[in-house]
């Protein structure tokens, strides 16, 4: 498979840089460059990427800028590379795939390649399981359903406790305690209505951990412990909030409207 990729940064020297440290990647196409926001926002909306190397501090529109700009359609992966380490949080809070400081090490950006190949599978997988749903729905309607429901597996392979390692300590989470957990990159803030516990995990393996008969996904970064939903209130556009047992309120985006379906009878 070749990953379709974009470089944007405001320096001709740092692009070419990172197309040589690039070149090793045999499966790493580099379709075009940009040199700032607005340049970056139009190419990736027209060429839709499926990576892009971003750098953040850029004169006009910043990194992040770019990265809210292109979430009116199906963004691509991001990798920020930038020479401020102080935006790292930031860089995760954006999902991105990883944060390389310049100048960038060749050890780093290999994972960072393999990161960004394991989460495109990933998506190919659930698209080609999503695929095989709507066929089975036209053909078996009623298998299609049950396969829907108990998602082909037994609830026993689930996780009932979570070992989660933050500021210094182990945490042991009961997984019925959770109420919903938001990514941050490689990042997981797990939320409990009393604690809020950071885990690093990518959303994808921590799904794979969790009933989905009970986690579902509300948002692109969200997930909600469905038994902890305690009112539904309608929003503008479609969109709607999920208000929990502790009285937090999680937005659910027009894309998983179908999770709220389950509480209108």
């Amino acid at each position: 498979m070749t990953i379709r990729t974009i470089l944007v940064d405001d320096e001709k020297l740092a692009i070419q840089g990172l197309q040589v440290r690039l070149e090793p990647f045999d499966d790493i196409e580099v379709i075009d460059t940009c040199s700032n926001g607005r340049e970056a926002i139009r190419k990736i909306k027209t060429e839709k990427p499926d990576l892009v190397f971003l750098d953040i501090q850029m004169p006009g529109f910043d990194g992040f800028s770019v990265v809210k700009g292109v979430m009116e359609i199906e963004p691509p992966l991001f990798v920020f590379v930038t020479a401020f380490e102080e935006h790292a949080i930031r860089a995760f809070e954006a999902n991105a795939v990883n944060y390389l400081m310049k100048p960038v090490d060749e050890d780093k950006l290999a994972d960072t390649v393999e990161r960004v190949r394991q989460r495109l599978a990933e998506k190919k997988s659930t698209e080609d399981a999503e695929q095989l749903l709507d066929v089975l729905a036209e053909v078996a309607p009623d298998r299609a359903a049950q396969f829907t429901e108990d998602g082909g597996e037994s609830a026993d392979r689930f996780e009932k406790l979570i070992n989660v390692k933050d500021r210094g300590q182990i945490f042991r989470v009961e997984v019925d305690s959770i109420e919903h957990i938001d990514a941050a990159g490689d990042y997981m803030i797990i939320s409990t209505g009393d604690n809020s516990l950071v885990l690093r995990e990518t959303m994808k393996d921590l799904e794979r951990r969790l009933d989905p008969r009970k986690f579902q996904r509300v948002h692109r970064s969200t997930i909600v412990n469905l038994d902890q939903v305690r009112q539904v209130k309608p929003h503008t556009n479609g969109e709607c909030f999920l208000v929990l047992d502790s009285g937090a309120e999680v937005k659910v985006s027009r894309s998983y409207r179908d999770v709220v379906a389950r509480f209108v009878h």
